[in-house]
């Protein structure tokens, strides 16, 4: 290299005065960086502005340094510092953004690979000349600096670190077109802070600057420094940080209370919440990439009908749960359809309060109504047979009984709206044997006890009153008999109660009744005691079976859950 025109040199003096410029604003933003740990990203920002440092100050020392061998050292071990920004920099890029899911280990070692080949290669170069062939002093204005011709690897080196720097400046240009003006702020400074000593490198390779030979890198690491600096305090780099955000997005699309199918163009399942896999039973591992209606074909059955009504409903073969389906088309900007998102809704509750409503609705409509019409019709007749006013007492006292049915129910429904504390079960059962006496007098009950530490939801009182009422009021046997077991169900931490009585038992459209789950108007139940009883079991999460006793008799079998003694 000739020596250059003394007034195209920057000054010595400068450029180390730069360089130690340079050290003191990556040692500070590197410092604020460490102490902002574990905020995504801090890490490596400081690890990216340690190597800068590393770099500046082996500059510094080559510079002051005399002879060739000493120069020559300065050199290589500075690829150790050369070979770190690269790494740290694209994890940087990729933690900070929020692309958590490249910040592995496995990620981390496969991306240090070239790297530490080059600070390995770099600080032995010596030893092979890989990455210098050759080496001279030269003198430029007065100044002795080190030539050195680059090797193989300085271009693998100069390759490779500007593809990393690359592949980080991605994830930057999604944040500026941010909404927050936050992190439109921060991708610049960041984008800035990376550009600047990427182009002075640029420049230095094409041999367009004038600084003694010396790579002016460093020097561009200054206004990156400032860059950073100006990043992690007036934009607040960690203290108002991207990186949750794409990690919410996918936590709101998992979480929601709604089950999501995602479909391509071509009707493959792409994607699907946790809230549809539960939904439908499915591993994602087994339906993702395959045909809509092969990985689930009853939900495509109501999505692609010919005639879709506005409320698709799935229900399960077991009929316990029923879903909401909809469809609507993924469009991206230009306008065009690139898939459809499948949305299934739990129903399920939503049904059993419409299917409550019915029944009560169909009493007050038609047992009230009834009744009252018989009151009436027998109230005109009273003058022409004075026995008709037992009758007319008779169906008062059912208008009674009836009234008292609803007030359970609507308590049932209230205790459902409010916080219940769980209570004895054994107190439960005496209280409703307690109402049972109370509607038959002479009623029989067995009942062996219950340990007083078992405890379930208050709201079985109301249940469990109206159940031994029932087997008490409805029997017509001259010697009533009500036996009471109860079974604790340790490995589902649960209670199973069985009531079995000696009455006439449950008719069989009664059963089949509540079985269905609804009501028509040819097939309706006779009142509202089976009813509160299956929906207060429901509620609380239990379940309630109905069989035949042997010979006569309805055997009513209890299983709830076990609640934690109140403290």
């Amino acid at each position: 290299m000739s020596p250059l025109p003394r007034a195209t040199v920057i000054p010595l003096t400068v450029l180390k005065a730069a360089l130690i410029c340079t050290v003191a604003i990556g040692m500070t933003g590197g410092l604020i960086a460490w102490r902002e740990r574990p905020t995504p990203g801090s890490v490596p920002l400081a690890v990216l502005l340690a190597g800068q440092c590393w770099w500046s100050v082996t500059l510094l020392f080559r510079i002051d340094a005399t002879g060739i061998a000493a120069k020559a050292f300065w050199v290589d071990v500075s690829w150790v510092g050369i070979a770190v920004i690269p790494v740290a920099w694209l994890f940087f890029s990729l933690e900070y953004s929020g692309h958590h899911e490249y910040v592995q280990s496995r990620y981390v070692a496969v991306a240090s690979i070239v790297p530490l080949c080059i600070a390995v290669i770099g600080a032995t170069n010596v030893a092979h000349d890989l990455m210098y062939v050759g080496s001279t002093l030269v003198d430029i204005n007065g100044v002795t600096m080190l030539e050195r011709t680059p090797g193989p690897w300085f271009w693998i080196a100069a390759g490779y670190t500007y593809l990393l720097g690359l592949l980080g400046t991605i994830p930057l240009l999604e944040l500026i077109t941010s909404d927050v003006l936050a992190f439109r702020a921060q991708s610049v400074a960041l984008i800035v802070g990376l550009v600047v000593p990427w182009l002075t490198n640029a420049l230095y390779l094409l041999d367009a600057l004038p600084t003694y030979g010396v790579d002016p890198t460093p020097i561009g690491f200054a206004v990156s420094g400032v860059a950073y600096l100006g990043a992690l305090t007036r934009f607040r780099l960690f203290g108002t940080n991207p990186a949750p955000i794409r990690y919410a997005r996918r936590l709101a699309f998992d979480r929601m209370e709604e089950g999501a199918i995602v479909l391509d163009s071509n009707g493959y399942v792409v994607e699907l919440n946790d809230r549809a896999a539960a939904f439908l039973r499915a591993d994602p591992n087994d339906v993702l990439g395959r045909a809509f209606p092969d990985a689930f074909p009853q939900v495509a059955a109501v999505v692609d009908e010919p005639e879709p009504t506005d409320r698709m409903v799935l229900r399960e073969d077991d009929g316990t749960r029923a879903y909401d389906v909809s469809e609507c088309s993924i469009v991206d900007r230009t306008g065009r359809t690139i898939g459809r998102s499948i949305t299934l809704h739990d129903v399920s509750d939503h049904l059993r309060r419409q299917r409550r409503l019915t029944v009560l609705n169909r009493v007050f409509r038609h047992n009230v109504r009834t009744t009252t019409q018989l009151i009436l019709g027998h109230a005109e007749e009273i003058d022409d047979d004075g026995r008709v006013a037992d009758r007319i007492a008779g169906h008062a006292l059912e208008i009674e009984e009836l009234s008292e049915k609803v007030r359970r129910a609507i308590d049932l429904f209230d205790r459902d709206r409010t916080d219940r504390r769980p209570l004895s079960l054994d107190s439960i059962l005496r209280d409703g044997i307690a109402s049972a006496r109370d509607a038959r007098p002479d009623v029989t009950v067995d009942y062996d006890g219950v340990p007083s530490d078992v405890y379930v939801d208050g709201l079985l009182t109301v249940v469990f009153e109206d159940l031994l009422e029932n087997a008490a009021e409805h029997n017509v046997d001259p010697d009533p008999h009500i036996r009471i077991d109860v079974e604790i169900e340790t490995d589902d931490d649960a209670v199973r109660v069985v009531v079995a009585d000696n009455g006439p038992g449950i008719d069989d459209e009664e059963l089949a009744v509540l079985e269905e789950g609804t009501e028509t108007p040819l097939r309706h139940g006779s009142g509202l005691g089976l009813s509160l009883i299956t929906w207060g079991v429901d509620i609380v999460g239990g379940r309630v079976e109905f069989a035949d006793a042997d010979p006569t008799g309805t055997v009513v079998t209890v299983h709830v859950p076990i609640r934690p003694r109140p403290s």
